[in-house]
């Protein structure tokens, strides 16, 4: 990261921190097929860049690992190994996967990181401006299946039932990236954007919290040290034969979200605001308020 990737925001300052008043700084990359925007409060602009450094840093190596776009991402290196062979994964990919998976489990498969295949065909389909085809749409979901993905928590591998299985953790993996870049911020008071994705520490110094702005009603809420996450089709989708379909794909029928929605989320880490957003999403209004009445922690506005 360059220096002139730092933009120094000034607004004001607040109590000391070892003698220097601190002030807010942003920094804004490319990442993950998006624009992270980071903004803290340092004592200054050293501080703030060598924090810039660490968290932007930290999101690069996670795009590395988690990306389904990237034909040599750890993801998809796991994804070409045998089937019934368990394969090595590093603690970033397990810890997702592990979390994946509970969900997956949680929401009776309404989120589930195995639908890469589908997940593909939809993506071609975005671009050709069409519907998928439906044999080929039937041939990929019969490669998905969260209950054909084992992990071995001893071992840290992974191993897929059935060949051809794909992943796809783009429901997840902003979330895990925003909570890490966050810590690896090391300083308390700041706040990570990857698109809707958002990890939010400690208050602005004086300040209750931070000011985010909710949903597509744009409520303002005042949050410290939670995550929210907004999933919708606001930004992706395709309009074809009369319709419009999201970039969210029902994993039971492999076809994309035809009801336009928007879910947002308020946890406690952002790899469970993300996940549950896009859970949500696939479930409906009914069937999602039964499965929130065990998790009273989250908060969700749609």
């Amino acid at each position: 990261m360059t220096s002139s990737s730092v933009i120094a925001l000034c607004l004001f300052t607040a109590g000391p921190l070892h003698g220097a008043p601190l002030q807010l700084f942003e920094g804004v990359e490319p990442h993950m097929g998006t624009l992270v925007r980071i903004q803290l409060y340092a004592r200054d602009t050293g501080q703030a860049v060598r924090a810039f450094r660490a968290a932007f840093a930290r999101i690069a190596q996670l795009d590395a690992a988690l990306s389904d776009y990237r034909d040599d991402s750890e993801v998809n290196r796991l994804c070409r190994a045998a089937p019934n062979r368990p394969v090595p994964i590093s603690a970033d990919l397990y810890a997702v996967l592990e979390t994946a998976l509970r969900r997956a489990r949680e929401t009776e498969g309404s989120f589930d990181p195995t639908l890469g295949p589908v997940t593909a065909l939809w993506r071609e389909a975005r671009k050709q401006h069409r519907l998928p085809d439906d044999d080929a749409l039937r041939e990929a979901l019969a490669r998905t299946g969260y209950r054909h993905l084992h992990l071995d928590s001893a071992a840290r591998t992974a191993t897929f039932d059935i060949p051809g299985m794909r992943l796809d953790l783009g429901g997840i993996a902003k979330g895990y990236a925003a909570d890490e870049a966050l810590a690896a911020l090391g300083l308390p008071s700041a706040l990570v954007a990857l698109s809707g994705d958002l990890a939010i520490g400690a208050p602005p110094p004086g300040k209750k919290g931070w000011r985010i702005a909710i949903g597509s009603t744009g409520e303002v809420r005042i949050l410290a040290n939670t995550a929210v996450s907004t999933s919708g089709d606001t930004e992706q989708h395709l309009d074809a034969a009369g319709q419009r379909y999201s970039h969210i794909v029902d994993p039971h029928t492999g076809v994309g979200l035809t009801a336009r929605r928007m879910v947002t989320v308020i946890a406690r880490r952002g790899i469970d605001a993300d996940s549950w957003s896009t859970a949500l999403n696939v479930l409906g209004s009914d069937r999602g308020r039964q499965l929130l009445r065990n998790h009273p922690a989250l908060i969700v506005v749609e």
